[in-house]
């Protein structure tokens, strides 16, 4: 087993880590406080290459495996998943998508932009009544011949209001339940399709997730992705990689915080000595450093899976629950090393304990995922 680093995925780590620093730091708590879409550091990423990562050179991507792409996300989430889940959509589930399934036409049209960081994309599958399961779409594709009638609600979209293009998971044929649905390449301004207010979130708040309304949008035939009933199993597809880039998120947010407690212990002195050098702080920070190390496994050796074509299935599961759950146990406890001073926002571990949550829920909640974990073990 080699758990070096090569010398160029260690350059793009850096690489990822001084922008983090240096380009999303410093105004992530203002961001964060109204709601603000990184618009400018999102620009910045898409001219890094950080937008298209794993799409070859031809489509205008960076070429780039999944391992240096978990590195990047890891970085980034270490300060501001606001920026990092934009990442992580385009990457994982709109760009992957469209290279993997779609055809020359698509590639050309919708993938270039997309993977040059010139647009941004959206992956709208869960609905009011379809989140957990995907096979209940009520949003509705009529088939008119040279083109599909779309009619629905899509819920929690992540890039919803800034996306360019947006990957629409929607209902064909209802006598054939999860085998009658399609996948559909929508555009911003299609006549007919709408978008809702900004959620207003706990976590991620610099995202901007919205709900989105089709009524009567007219789709061509030729954004269809795939064959006549290939939508959700092109979303289910699509979605275990992106268990992969949500658990690298997770692992950030717990690597960041960390960080943050351990220089906050090093510093803060009580009763004569740094608070570091207390058995009970100490042990906590021993506590945080070997889960964030055994996340770090999980999501390191399913990336690595995925570059070698193996299967991934149940250690893109196994990377997303466990690390979702460290970035929870990890951010709570950084609060709690800090005291007072981890309650208010100048400190970021608050805001990184109220993002780590949404890595629990969205692209397949933890529940999910032992689903997903049991069915794999029992076959």
């Amino acid at each position: 087993m080699l758990f070096q680093l090569s010398e160029e995925q260690l350059m793009i780590q850096k690489a990822a880590r001084d922008f983090a620093q240096h380009e999303l730091k410093p105004g992530v708590i203002e961001r964060d406080e109204h709601q603000k879409f990184p618009a400018e550091q999102v620009k910045k990423l898409g001219e890094l290459g950080f937008l298209g990562m794993m799409v070859s050179e031809k489509f205008g991507g960076s070429g780039l495996d999944a391992v240096s792409y978990v590195l990047v996300m890891e970085e980034l989430s270490k300060v501001d998943a606001s920026a990092s889940v934009v990442v992580s959509v385009n990457n994982s589930l709109v760009c992957y998508g469209l290279e993997a399934y779609g055809s020359e036409f698509q590639k050309e049209k919708y993938l270039k932009p997309l993977a040059s960081g010139q647009q941004i994309g959206a992956f709208c599958l869960s609905e009011p009544e379809a989140g957990s399961d995907a096979t209940s779409q009520q949003t509705t594709a009529e088939d008119k011949g040279d083109y599909y009638l779309l009619n629905g609600t899509k819920n929690w979209i992540t890039n919803g209001s800034n996306a360019s293009t947006y990957l629409v998971i929607a209902q064909t044929h209802p006598d054939l339940k999860h085998k009658g649905i399609n996948a559909f390449i929508v555009e911003k301004g299609m006549e007919g399709f709408t978008i809702g207010p900004k959620e207003n979130k706990m976590g991620i708040r610099g995202s901007d997730t919205h709900s989105l309304m089709f009524n009567d949008v007219k789709v061509p035939k030729e954004n269809r992705i795939g064959e006549d009933g290939f939508g959700f199993k092109f979303a289910m597809k699509t979605l275990e990689g992106g268990r992969i880039g949500i658990a690298a998120q997770a692992l950030g947010i717990a690597a960041g915080a960390y960080e943050l407690a351990l220089a906050y212990a090093k510093q803060r002195k009580s009763f004569g000595k740094p608070i570091a050098e207390h058995q009970a702080i100490a042990f906590k920070l021993a506590d945080m450093a070997t889960s964030i190390e055994a996340a770090r496994m999980l999501v390191y050796k399913a990336a690595w899976l995925k570059d070698q074509g193996l299967p991934y299935t149940l250690a893109g599961s196994m990377a997303k629950l466990y690390a979702s759950k460290v970035a929870m146990d990890v951010t709570v406890e950084a609060v709690q090393v800090h005291g007072g001073y981890g309650f208010v926002k100048e400190y970021h571990v608050e805001r990184l304990m109220r993002d780590a949550k949404i890595t629990q829920i969205y692209e397949g909640t933890s529940e999910i995922q032992q689903m997903v974990i049991s069915r794999e073990i029992l076959r």
